[in-house]
């Protein structure tokens, strides 16, 4: 019969000992803290995203925030657990709000992308086509290949990740900073351009 390691010091600390050794920098008692409560966290995270990597970012982030934070906790206020859940709570938030942003970049690029159909015979249509493909192969090509991927294999981040081998959050930020840069341009060129001839 196996039996179980003994808990460490810290894991046997109750929440108040365990925030005195937080507040105090001692790293073990951060360990133990996210041993305790990062599945709580992780559960919400995972609940209110609806994806796995997403809420394992966002579990990382609560932790990294409260270490960081350490000093702002207050036991008078309420119990760690509370405080850490309203950190995760703010991440949680900040997660869907950048995701708002980028489900808005995106739907403004596309609109701007026109690649329903090619051979549609509009020439406006062929002509953003043209200047869209040349701001593409300006982007680096890490952020060519996520937009690529997105817009004209219409796969979502998460499965660009799994198709590249990129973790999500890299996945996340080429996307970004390439639809930033991909809209700059692209006003920069019509901009040159001037209005289109009717």
């Amino acid at each position: 019969m196996t039996r179980r390691p003994a808990a460490g010091p810290q894991e046997a600390l109750g929440d108040e000992e365990l925030a005195r050794g937080l507040v105090g920098g001692d790293e073990a008692c951060l360990a133990a803290a996210h041993a305790r409560w990062s599945p709580l966290v992780h559960a919400l995270a995972r609940r209110a995203l609806g994806d796995d990597r997403e809420a394992e970012d966002v579990t990382q982030l609560v932790f990294l925030g409260m270490w960081r934070g350490r000093h702002g906790y207050r036991p008078e206020r309420g119990p760690m657990a509370g405080w850490i859940i309203g950190i995760a709570r703010r991440k949680i938030a900040d997660a869907l709000a950048a995701r708002a942003r980028r489900a808005e970049l995106v739907a403004s690029a596309g609109a701007v992308l026109l690649l329903t159909d090619p051979s549609g015979g509009c020439p406006e249509g062929a002509l953003d086509r043209v200047l869209v493909g040349r701001e593409i192969a300006k982007l680096p090509a890490s952020q060519q290949e996520v937009l690529r991927l997105a817009f004209y294999e219409d796969l979502t981040q998460t499965q660009i990740a799994r198709r590249t081998g990129l973790p999500l959050g890299t996945v996340k930020s080429h996307a970004r900073r390439g639809l930033h840069q991909l809209r700059h341009g692209l006003r920069q060129a019509e901009n040159s351009w001037g209005e289109r001839p009717e």
